[in-house]
């Protein structure tokens, strides 16, 4: 079974020979063919004339060139794309993940028979205030939102197999909720502790600013993982929801009408039901829209809402056979 390696890359020209002579050492351990993918992210400080070299002196090295930065998820789906191993590697190349930890992570794959084993960066060796404790809290609050238990959504270095790989649809930030969303395609997946290095060399590229994507994509996954099939589930709840309250709001509108002669006119619960009424109607509408969306999704890219592990037994002919007809069987006694 072969292996590729897929790491990012964006402005990292001191770590690019390290962590290739990392990876060199590492591989061939596996005693399987290996190859290297490296996919330069817009880089400009002279990562690109490193990367060609590599390219140029080892032919398992491959090099794919942004135009321009697209982000580090862009990044890796383009890796996955044209990587051409059975399994899949992916970790940073800034030298905080641990070559070491391949072996590792691909023998649990195998031997455990997972579909993807992430790595979980247990000893972080990052700033407490501005990586770590922000770090911790979204992987808590991502974890009970989505109901995957996970301590670290955003390592990087994971392994996993190449047709849950080739399955995933990374844009966004949602490199960080690749094992979430290969679980929703059904994988088998696992944590495991892994080694994690200070950075050396450049500048991190993470920050408090990321935040704020992080917590809007959360939604997206959530939306996604739920009711991305069929969103009339959600718009139609919030719909019948806010009908429900319009009709109790006019109701209560026409009893203070009737019974105590209040005036209509400006009450609240009359602009109440008509507000009622208008969203509830406007979220049904969505809901079908949303609906017949997923249906054209689903029928455009011949990708089913189902995904199937093994088939076993049968015939590839039986579901052609034809089932003969008393005629076809024996000739009729008139003849």
């Amino acid at each position: 079974m072969s292996l590729s390696v897929v790491v990012p890359i964006c402005n990292e020209r001191e770590n690019l020979w390290p962590l290739y002579r990392q990876l060199a050492a590492v591989l061939p351990r596996l005693d399987r063919p290996w190859e290297i993918v490296l996919v330069d992210d817009g880089s400009t400080d002279g990562s690109t004339q490193e990367l060609r070299e590599l390219a140029r002196r080892d032919p398992r090295v491959k090099v794919i060139v942004f135009r321009r930065n697209f982000g580090q998820t862009a990044a890796l789906m383009a890796g996955i794309q044209h990587a051409r191993g059975e399994v899949i590697v992916t970790l940073d190349g800034d030298l905080q993940n641990d070559p070491l930890d391949i072996p590792a992570l691909v023998r649990k794959l195998e031997e455990e028979d997972y579909d993807l084993v992430h790595g979980w960066r247990q000893q972080r060796q990052d700033s407490w205030w501005t990586r770590t404790l922000p770090s911790r809290i979204a992987n808590w609050l991502i974890s009970r939102v989505t109901g995957f238990p996970i301590h670290d959504l955003g390592c990087t270095l994971k392994a996993m197999r190449r047709w849950i790989a080739q399955e995933l649809e990374l844009y966004g930030e949602m490199h960080r909720f690749i094992p979430i969303l290969a679980h929703a395609r059904g994988a088998r997946c696992a944590e495991m502790v892994t080694r994690h290095h200070p950075r050396r060399h450049g500048q991190t590229k993470y920050g408090l600013s990321r935040t704020v994507r992080v917590l809007l994509d959360l939604v997206t996954v959530k939306y996604m993982l739920d009711y991305f099939a069929s969103p009339m589930k959600l718009l139609g709840r919030i719909g019948l929801a806010c009908l429900t309250i319009a009709i109790l709001a006019g109701l209560g509108t026409c009893a203070m009408k009737l019974g105590w002669g209040v005036d209509m006119t400006g009450n609240p619960l009359m602009l109440l039901a008509v507000l009622g009424t208008m969203a509830g109607i406007q979220f049904i509408s969505l809901g079908l829209l949303g609906e017949v969306s997923a249906r054209i999704y689903y029928g455009s890219v011949g990708r089913p809402p189902f995904a199937i592990r093994e088939i076993w037994g049968g015939s590839a002919e039986a579901g052609r056979t034809r089932l003969a007809k008393p005629s076809d069987a024996a000739p009729s006694r008139a003849a």
